[in-house]
């Protein structure tokens, strides 16, 4: 099916892939056997295929194999020359068998993977082979029926230059390798499970590799290898403990075991993606993978768990069990973030530490998936169309798809989830099946459960665009003691929804007095006893819960450990806010209070015109006391004294000003700073001393609060022209014995706009030169740094000619362009638009070496209308000079295109 769009009549027609137009496979492929001759300028692939007819999607329907930029040489069906056309870059084969026997097919073409700086299929980075081959570049590498339900069994030879490419991998098991003529050699891998073309993948070169071999609580022996590029072995211990950790954890939590004899990861420089589930074989971006105490932050080594956690979950939910369809991709996205997640915490140890994570995850939530549901390229966590899939591996996608089956979890509860995850699967292993088949296992394990009661209902999370917003009142009735809690939810239009149904949301809560003790609940016409934390579902528009035995006005604490993916609004004035912070028993609860209250504070002053606002005593008091109190954890007290982002208050104000909101933001920060300094020596004088090295959780936790204020002393310092702490903050620099302390001093000196600064940067450039990941975070720091008088966009300009500068490289290009365009919103929104136009130059630049990477970039603009004049007329002229562009890749066209259409 086509459809046309409207930016110009010159603008072709684009084709919409629609969720309801799915139909079966029209043949099933049940073995691969691929042999490449790999050669940088000429990759010759011979794929031989045993294919048969499904007779259940009709016997008249030609074979149509997908190929992307292929040179074809051969096509046989059971060795004999076969009659093709090509039609629309698709492989089209008639004359074939029309019952289900099966037959032969031999397809043998080359490819150019030095010229291929998609980074799709077959490519090399550094004189290495690797493939990225989700979601359709398994297409670039032979003709074949490229979609995920299309499952096969794969054995791949790989024959190379023994010299340049020593080692040769494949998913599964090796099974052969031996020498060839003329200094050439060959392995033989053989994936003995089924998987889709997505999963394949394959690398070739001069790698090095940390090995370990475990032992299973089935008690099968393991080999676990983490190859990466000579030089950076000593850089992969982490890596290898949090592959360790994750196949324990797996046994452990949900009764999932390593499959195959080896688990390999493997890291590159070039990457588009943070790291790829491949069978057996996980491709990496080196940023989740490398991690040393010299060049990674505590940050870094979290990521590193996370991500390496992530991508092993995969090998069950995603791998084992696949997607039917690309709009499925929330099955094994959604679900695998919520089981990383749940890792993450479980590795964190103490409950402090676990809220913590969880906070984080809620904040990239509420400031990111909440802005992308709230703009053109809201879609549903189950897709109903697209232009280009890889528009589609979105913030929604996995993070509101986890947060979905969070919601589940909180239903069902941790052992009927279990159970849950057991019967799916039991029900679907080695099949690509779908969102309702997941939610249909996790119901039918828990039969008495809310969630089977309400599962027609609840699958609307799937269907439905948009964040729901749950405005709650209360009314206490000192007469009866009763305490009414009325629930109200709404869900506004979004691109292509205008009719919207209520959802199933479950929402935590618990009830405080005013001096901070929890009250016991207890529901109107309930027997039970009463309990001191419940759960209520809100499933109707408009509910009211009526709560019995209530002796005086209670604070409602709502919405505890996030329950649900909901924009709450409640009336509660600063003295409840203050109960909440200092006395809820909810760590989530407590950091929304100081949230909430300095989100007021801003908001008020950007709507009174007020550039220079006060704190309130108050809530500067609150803050002190969550700073000197000794029993909460330090990376808690790190997020409640940092203030909302200026991109989270733009989600928050209808009509945006990016300038004044980071001109307010600013005035409090250094309100803050100044009101609390002798908080802030006090903090630094008892966290900055952190010991010997280690990334656990509570040391982490002690360096992110050492940095906070430090951070907030230098820029105390620097306006009150005190020359004290920034030479502190540069002798931190100079003197600090891990990355993460020596950045939090350089950042520290950096975001106060210190003339040390011009001192520190250049040094650390020069300890680190060799070092590619900590030259992108050097690039990401200046990028983000607080612009003055307009001056960051000329250094971004000037820091692209800079040596180390390349825009083919992605990390390079996010740290730098990105970290301009999206980490730095006063600087990049420019009243004379220069900063729009900057960012229309690198979306043409990257559209023609990197779509995927360009129409990430591309997304900067989603939230155009929202601005102000002059800067919205701005934006609008960039997008459409982007938009006029003759040689516009489909995967930008979607982004401008859905940018330009009239708002939902």
């Amino acid at each position: 099916m086509t459809d046309t769009t409207l930016l110009s009549p010159d603008t072709p027609a684009t084709h919409i892939v629609r969720r309801e137009d799915y139909l079966p496979p029209a043949f099933w492929i049940d073995t691969v056997e691929l042999t490449f001759d790999l050669d940088p300028a000429k990759t010759r692939v011979l794929n031989k295929m045993r294919v048969r007819r499904n007779t259940a999607a009709g016997t008249e329907q030609a074979l149509r194999l997908d190929g992307e930029d292929l040179n074809l040489a051969r096509v046989l069906v059971n060795g004999q020359g076969a009659t093709f056309k090509m039609d629309n870059g698709q492989l089209v084969l008639s004359n074939l068998p029309v019952d289900d026997s099966p037959f032969e097919l031999e397809i043998f073409t080359t490819c150019q993977p030095e010229k291929n700086t998609l980074l799709s299929g077959l490519f090399t980075s550094q004189g290495t082979f690797f493939t990225q081959c989700e979601a359709e570049g398994f297409r670039r590498i032979t003709y074949f029926l490229d979609r995920p339900d299309v499952m096969s069994v794969y054995t791949v030879t790989l024959r190379a230059d023994q010299a340049l490419y020593p080692v040769l991998l494949s998913n599964g098991n090796l099974i052969k390798e031996g020498q060839l003529e003329e200094g050439r050699h060959f392995a033989k891998w053989h994936d003995p499970f089924k998987k889709p073309s997505y999963l394949f993948a394959l690398v070739a070169g001069k790698l090095v590799a940390r090995e370990q071999t475990i032992i299973a609580r089935n008690g099968k022996e393991h080999l676990l290898q983490v190859f990466v590029r000579p030089g950076d072995l000593e850089k992969t211990e982490h890596a290898m403990q949090s592959l360790i950790a994750s196949i324990a954890w797996d046994e452990t939590r949900f009764g999932l075991h390593l499959d195959l004899d080896r688990f390999m990861i493997v890291a590159t420089s070039d990457f588009n993606m943070g790291a790829m589930e491949n069978k057996g074989l996980n491709i990496f971006n080196t940023k989740f993978v490398l991690a040393s105490q010299a060049t990674a932050t505590d940050v870094d080594f979290g990521n590193v768990e996370s991500v390496v956690g992530h991508e092993y979950f995969h090998n069950w939910t995603g791998n084992r069990i696949t997607c039917r369809d690309w709009f499925q991709l929330s099955l094994k996205e959604g679900l695998t973030v919520f089981r990383d997640q749940e890792f993450s915490m479980d590795m964190a140890g103490s409950d402090s530490a676990r809220a913590v994570k969880r906070i984080e995850d809620v904040r990239l939530l509420r400031t990111n998936q909440f802005a992308e549901d709230a703009g053109p390229m809201a879609h549903p966590v189950r897709p109903d169309s697209y232009q280009e899939i890889n528009n589609f591996y979105t913030l929604t996608i996995y993070e509101k798809g986890a947060e979905v089956v969070r919601m589940m979890h909180t239903l069902v509860g941790e052992q009927g989830f279990r159970k849950g995850i057991t019967l799916y699967f039991e029900r679907f292993d080695g099949q690509a099946v779908t969102c309702d088949d997941f939610a249909q296992a996790i119901a039918d394990a828990n039969p008495e459960s809310e969630l089977t009661r309400l599962l027609p209902q609840f699958k609307r999370w799937y269907s439905q665009a948009g964040t729901p917003h749950v405005q709650a009142t209360g009314l206490y009735d000192e007469m009866a003691q009763t305490y009414t809690l009325r629930l109200t939810q709404t869900l506004r239009p979004t691109p292509g929804q205008s009719d919207k149904q209520a959802s199933v949301i479950p929402v935590k809560l618990g009830l405080l007095t005013r001096s901070g003790q929890a009250i016991p609940m207890q529901l109107q016409g309930e027997a039970d006893p009463a309990t001191l934390e419940r759960t209520l579902v809100l499933s109707e528009a408009q509910q009211a819960f009526t709560f019995v035995n209530v002796a005086q006005a209670p604070v409602p604490s709502l919405l505890r450990g996030f329950s649900a993916p909901v924009v709450l609004h409640q009336q509660l004035d600063d003295e409840e806010l203050e109960v909440l912070l200092e006395h809820d028993s909810d760590p989530f609860t407590r950091w929304e209070a100081s949230q909430q209250w300095a989100q007021r504070i801003i908001i008020t002053a950007i709507n009174d015109g007020n550039d220079t606002p006060e704190l309130p005593p108050r809530f500067t008091q609150a803050l002190s006391k969550v700073l000197n109190d000794p029993l909460l954890d330090a990376a808690f007290k790190d997020l409640v004294l940092t203030l909302p982002s200026e991109a989270y208050i733009a989600e928050q104000i209808a009509t945006v000003n990016p300038q004044r909101i980071h001109t307010v933001r600013q005035a409090l920060l250094a309100q803050l700073a100044a009101a609390l300094q002798a908080d802030w020596q006090r903090t630094w004088d008892l966290h900055h001393d952190t010991g010997a090295y280690t990334p656990d959780a509570l040391s982490a936790g002690r360096r992110a609060l050492a940095g906070k204020a430090l951070a907030m002393l230098t820029l105390h310092s620097s306006t009150a022209e005190d020359t004290i702490w920034p030479g502190k903050a540069y002798q931190r620099f100079k003197d600090a014995s891990n990355m993460t302390d020596r950045f939090n001093a350089l950042s520290a000196l950096v975001h106060a706009r210190h003339p040390l600064a011009a001192k520190a940067l250049p040094l650390f450039h020069q300890l680190f030169k060799n070092e590619a990941l900590v030259l992108d975070k050097w690039f990401q720091l200046q990028a983000s740094a607080p612009d003055l008088d307009g001056d960051i966009l000329p250094q971004v300009q000037q820091l692209m000619k800079h040596p180390d500068f390349n825009i083919k490289n992605p990390n390079r290009a996010r740290s730098l362009i990105f970290g301009f365009t999206n980490a730095n919103p006063a600087a990049f929104h420019r009243e004379d638009g220069a900063g729009y136009q900057f960012w229309a130059d690198q979306v043409i630049a990257l559209n023609a070496i990197n779509a995927q990477v360009a129409a990430r970039l591309a997304r900067a603009m989603d939230a155009w209308r929202k601005l102000d004049e002059p800067f919205k007329a701005h934006a609008e002229t960039a997008l459409q000079r982007v938009a006029a562009q003759e040689k516009l890749s489909k995967d930008v066209r979607e982004i401008i295109e859905k940018a330009l259409a009239p708002a939902a």
